[in-house]
């Protein structure tokens, strides 16, 4: 609103402050399109999940929700040793991802110069591919007569019977494969905010590059190394694809078994009881890591 104020030297047109109020309301109106997807695409399947699991019944006579929650000792007394397996099959992986992935962040960010953007990008070209398919090409590599196997029974490096398919090996590995990225990026943010200068003054200091890397560069990467563990092992321990396509009926893992129950058995109460286990152990290891770190860290590496 605008209000006429007398001078010498004519009118002056003055400007009130505009009020406070549409400030604040400002940042929750901008979130609410965000706001709408994820009540739409995940509270709202979330709840619903979690009253199918105290529900029972079957497919023919239909489900009621008669506030059952012993599904949920009994799915977990039944397949207590397929969460055992995807918790080890995840952890593994991940710290493949880990190893593998840190001296290439490290190197990207220290070593890339003015390329990083594009060393990057090389680390993230494959990934552009569809998953299922990333997944059926590491099948075609390990098949028993692919190209790498095929190729040193040929050779006669190892023997005719040997395999990896239908093993945990071959789950490890395309999991490993398959969520490099998010190991990757999180250790590179965390590796590029730590000032060179640092590592210098630590060798100015008479250090060797082993005890800079112990005392600088490891300490200071910490926050991102569990920012990625965490991003990798969540997704982790819930995939069945490369469970499906690179193992076999001994390495079943938990993700495999709520799959099978919804889409197969259609059997609703086990497999969101199955599920809403599984998110509940995830929240749990989100709420260790952000009591250890601190709730800000992943928001700062990802």
């Amino acid at each position: 609103m605008e209000q006429p104020v007398r001078s010498d030297h004519g009118v002056a047109v003055v400007r009130k402050p505009r009020g406070r109020a549409g400030k604040k309301l400002a940042p929750y109106l901008l979130s609410l399109p965000a706001t709408f997807w994820l009540v739409v695409l995940f509270l709202i399947p979330l709840v619903m999940m979690l009253f199918f699991a105290l529900e029972t019944g079957d497919v023919l006579h239909g489900y009621s929700l008669t506030w059952n929650w012993g599904e949920f000792g009994q799915q977990l007394s039944l397949h207590s040793t397929e969460f055992i397996r995807s918790i080890w099959y995840a952890g593994a992986a991940t710290i493949i991802c880990l190893v593998v992935s840190f001296p290439v962040s490290y190197w990207i960010a220290f070593h890339g110069g003015d390329r990083k953007n594009f060393f990057l990008l090389m680390l993230l070209v494959p990934f552009f591919v569809s998953f299922v398919i990333r997944s059926l090409a590491w099948q075609f590599l390990l098949s028993d007569q692919g190209i790498l196997l095929g190729t040193l029974k040929n050779l006669h490096l190892i023997p005719q019977n040997f395999h990896i398919l239908a093993t945990s090996t071959a789950v490890i590995a395309g999991i490993a494969y398959n969520y490099l990225p998010f190991t990757a990026l999180p250790l590179y943010v965390a590796l590029e905010r730590i000032d060179y200068r640092l590592i210098e003054a630590a060798g100015d200091l008479y250090c060797s590059k082993r005890e800079a890397f112990m005392r600088v560069v490891l300490p200071l990467c910490i926050p991102g190394i569990f920012a990625a563990f965490l991003l990798t092992f969540v997704p982790a321990v819930g995939d069945y694809l490369n469970q499906q396509i690179l193992g076999g009926v001994s390495n079943t893992m938990i993700g495999t078994i709520i799959q099978t129950d919804f889409l197969v058995n259609q059997d609703y109460p086990a497999a969101s009881a199955l599920s809403a286990i599984l998110l509940l152990g995830v929240l749990v290891g989100i709420f260790l890591y952000g009591r250890l770190l601190g709730s800000r860290t992943i928001e700062e590496y990802v």
